[in-house]
């Protein structure tokens, strides 16, 4: 089961011991404090996703909750993760989308709210109609 979180305001997923960045940064992040060699910066730009590369020293990686638990796997997942949250405009994941993903019914602050969540539907949902959910979502209110 992968794990997706966030790192720096990306989204940072776990899927059979590889880690990848999924979209652009949004605030300064220490990649090394977070176990990870940081990645070049021409890499963070794209706006889609980079692999990254644990520090030899760094044990064991800990994605940090909120968690999405997937059911993709791999490479593929990046990829997915990308068309599921990332604006193609400027290469950000979209909190309204992340949020909509995570806590549909209750705020990601709440200290009640359980730390994973199972979003293994979102693995299977048809691209054509999840592109309807981000347009009505992402549509500019």
């Amino acid at each position: 089961m992968a794990r997706v979180g966030r790192l720096g305001g990306a989204i940072l997923a776990e899927t059979q011991g590889a880690y990848y960045l999924v979209g652009n940064t949004k605030a300064p992040c220490d990649f090394r404090a977070a176990g990870f060699e940081p990645p070049d910066e021409v890499d963070l730009v794209k706006g889609s996703y980079v692999r990254l590369k644990p520090l030899p020293d760094a044990g064991e990686i800990e994605v940090a909750p909120p968690v999405l638990l997937l059911d993709v796997e791999g490479e593929e997942l990046a990829k997915k993760l990308v068309h599921r949250f990332v604006i193609d405009r400027n290469g950000s994941v979209s909190e309204r989308l992340w949020r909509l993903v995570y806590s549909h019914d209750d705020p990601l602050d709440d200290a009640e709210a359980p730390v994973e969540r199972d979003a293994r539907w979102l693995g299977g949902i048809p691209e054509p109609i999840w592109q309807l959910v981000r347009d009505n979502v992402l549509r500019c209110l």
